[in-house]
């Protein structure tokens, strides 16, 4: 089978490798994939350049990258159904503490991790909701319901936030998104959220408030934890949840501990990688529902060949993307 491969980290250009390897064999509760679309994230991408904190080396010999995709059920090992063969599948946490992701045409893994992709997804879709999907369902809904709450969504414009938006937006709730520029303004707003304002606005708490008439935010999706941190201070309800899932611009964040403590917020930091079966459980079964009632517009913002992979991180990297970025297999 073809494969994406590396064995030293580095820009993708210089360490990406496609090869020739054995298609896997499927153990015992393991399903076999013939993969059609690879997923591109960032953290695929931080992985790759050696950007994770206090690893200097992979921790494989070699690695297939990429922890989304989605394709078909070719063969089952023992004690998995034979009636899974056949099944169109989305996959969560492919390459996660493996050496062989999706950037190949196959790849055998636990039997719950391939879950059943809708027949009015294409694969391409299916490959954004193992790391996106999973962590906007999760940052919006792991708290409890939010129907009647106020959801604030930072970055509504990107990957996760835009899902985000939609999720809150189907659970009822009102949904206020930060955004920048008039065309991420714009896919904040026809993602569902009810007010979008401009996240480099100087008086944005103001603004936020303003938009609430003065009431304030139950539960912020934050991509941007350590920038945002003392905006969301201000403008967070008392025995309010933060559910932030990055803080790429502030890795070493200062916190406005005591205005955060005296309104006995919750900071709720999501790794999806690292949810617990019962959470894993919920957010799969919640993203269900919102596939089943079409609830959710997943845009892609590319798509390119698996020999094109170099080039598909080299895009994540840059930023300023409208969505996800695939590979096709």
């Amino acid at each position: 089978m073809r494969a994406v491969t590396y064995d030293r980290f580095g820009p993708a250009s210089e360490v990406l490798s496609l090869l020739d390897m054995p298609v896997p064999e499927p153990g015992a509760g393991e399903v076999l994939v013939r993969l059609h679309a690879s997923g591109v994230n960032p953290s695929d991408v931080r992985v790759r350049a050696g950007g994770r904190p206090g690893v200097t080396a992979p921790p494989f010999p070699v690695i297939v990258p990429h922890s989304d995709g989605a394709g078909v059920i070719e063969a089952v090992g023992p004690g998995v159904p034979s009636d899974r063969i056949g099944q169109r599948v989305w996959i969560w946490n492919g390459q996660w503490r493996r050496p062989f992701g999706t950037a190949a045409d196959y790849i055998a893994l636990p039997s719950d991790q391939a879950v059943v992709l809708a027949d009015h997804l294409s694969f391409e879709e299916g490959a954004v909701l193992g790391i996106p999907g999973l962590t906007a369902v999760h940052s919006v809904l792991g708290g409890g319901p939010v129907a009647g709450r106020r959801v604030l969504v930072s970055g509504g414009a990107g990957t996760v936030g835009r899902i985000a938006v939609q999720v809150a937006h189907a659970a009822g709730a009102e949904v206020i998104a930060t955004a920048h520029g008039a065309e991420g303004i714009e896919a904040a707003r026809t993602a569902g959220a009810d007010h979008v304002l401009d996240y480099s606005a100087p008086d944005l708490a103001e603004q936020i408030l303003a938009a609430t008439g003065g009431a304030a935010i139950d539960r912020i999706v934050e991509v941007e934890f350590g920038r945002n941190a003392e905006t969301n201070a201000r403008v967070i309800a008392e025995g309010g949840i933060i559910a932030s899932y990055g803080s790429a611009k502030d890795m070493t964040p200062e916190l406005p501990f005591y205005p955060l403590m005296f309104k006995a917020v919750t900071i709720d930091l999501v790794l999806v990688y690292l949810l617990t079966p019962d959470q894993r459980r919920k957010a799969v079964d919640e993203l269900a529902t919102l596939i089943d009632r079409k609830a959710l517009d997943l845009r892609l913002s590319a798509i390119l060949p698996l020999a094109e992979c170099a080039r598909a991180h080299e895009m994540v990297e840059a930023g300023n993307r409208a969505g996800s970025v695939i590979l096709t297999l």
